[in-house]
C-alpha cells in the first residue's frame, strides 16, 4: 500500500487524484494540502473528492505529513509547488510534479532539488501524450527542414497559462529533433501582417473554450501533403492515472530528475 500526499487537493486534478487513489485499492491518501485561505481546509478529503469520508482532513501544513514511506503528488500553483518541493527535498520524500505555468527560475530551482530527492516533473501525465512527445521528435528528425511545424492546443476557459505545458513539451521535442533552439524559433500566436512564415519557426497556437479537457494537434506541413498527430483527452482521469503510475514508479527510484518518458521507458 503506497501512501500519498496530494497537494492542490481542492482543485480539479487534486480531487481526481484523491478519488482514483482511494478507488485503486493499492494506494492510500495519507494527506491532502491546500492554501490556508481555501474554504476546503478542514474538510474531509474524501468528501471533497466525492468518495465519502476517508478520515483525512485537508490542511495547509505539508511538513508534519512528510514522514515514513510517502510520495507527494503536486497539482497546485507554481509558487506553492516550489515551496512544497523544498520541504520534500529536506525530508528526502519523492515528489511527482504535474503543476504547469512555472517560470524558468522556478523550474531551475526544482531541478536543483532533484539532487536531494527523487523528483518527477512532467507537464502532462497522460501516457498517450508522452508517447506523442516521443514520436514527434523522431518524426521531425526524419522529415527535416522541408516540413513546417504548427502546434495547436485547446483547453477549458479556466486554464490560466498559455501555451499549455504540453504544447511547449511537444515544441521542444520537435526542436530537438530538428536541432533548433526552441527558445529562438518558438512563435506563440500571430496577429496582423506578420509576413511569410519563416522556415525555422515552430508555432504554438492556443484555444480556450468551454470545458475542453485537453486537445493537442501537431501538424507537419509539406508541399503536397501534411501529417497530423492528434491527442484528445476525454477526462481528467487519464492525467490522474498517469500521476498515480508515476508515483508508484518514483517510490522505487534514487534521487534525481525524472519525467514520464522515464516511467514509460521511452528514452
Amino acid at each position: 500500500m503506497l501512501d500519498l500526499i496530494v497537494c492542490g487537493a481542492a482543485g480539479r486534478m487534486g480531487r481526481t487524484v484523491i478519488r482514483l487513489a482511494h478507488e485503486s485499492g493499492s494506494m492510500k491518501v495519507a494527506g491532502a494540502i491546500e492554501d490556508s485561505a481555501n474554504p476546503a481546509v478542514n474538510q474531509d478529503a474524501g468528501e471533497l473528492a466525492g468518495v465519502g469520508k476517508i478520515g483525512v482532513p485537508v490542511t495547509a501544513e505539508l511538513l508534519p505529513l512528510l514522514k515514513g514511506q510517502v510520495v507527494v503528488i503536486e497539482f497546485s500553483t507554481p509558487a506553492a509547488t516550489l515551496e512544497h518541493a523544498n520541504l520534500a527535498a529536506k525530508r528526502k520524500i519523492p515528489i511527482v510534479i504535474g503543476t504547469t505555468g512555472s517560470d524558468q527560475k522556478q523550474l531551475a530551482a526544482i531541478k536543483k532539488l532533484a539532487r536531494q530527492t527523487p523528483v518527477l516533473l512532467s507537464a502532462n501525465m497522460s501516457l498517450g501524450v508522452n508517447l506523442l512527445i516521443s514520436l514527434v521528435g523522431k518524426v521531425a528528425k526524419t522529415l527535416g527542414d522541408d516540413y513546417d511545424v504548427e502546434i495547436i492546443e485547446a483547453h477549458h476557459h479556466f486554464k490560466k497559462d498559455a501555451p499549455s505545458g504540453t504544447a511547449l513539451a511537444l515544441g521542444r521535442a520537435v526542436a530537438e529533433g530538428l536541432r533548433r533552439d526552441f527558445n529562438q524559433v518558438a512563435v506563440s500566436g500571430r496577429k496582423g501582417i506578420v509576413g511569410e512564415r519563416t522556415k525555422q519557426e515552430i508555432a504554438l497556437l492556443s484555444v480556450r473554450a468551454g470545458d475542453i479537457v485537453g486537445d493537442h494537434t501537431v501538424i507537419f506541413g509539406g508541399i503536397g501533403e501534411r501529417i497530423e498527430f492528434i491527442h484528445r483527452a476525454h477526462s481528467r482521469d487519464t492525467f490522474a492515472q498517469g500521476a498515480l503510475r508515476a508515483a508508484r514508479w518514483l517510490a522505487r527510484q534514487k534521487s534525481g530528475l525524472y519525467s514520464m518518458q522515464d516511467v514509460l521507458r521511452l528514452r
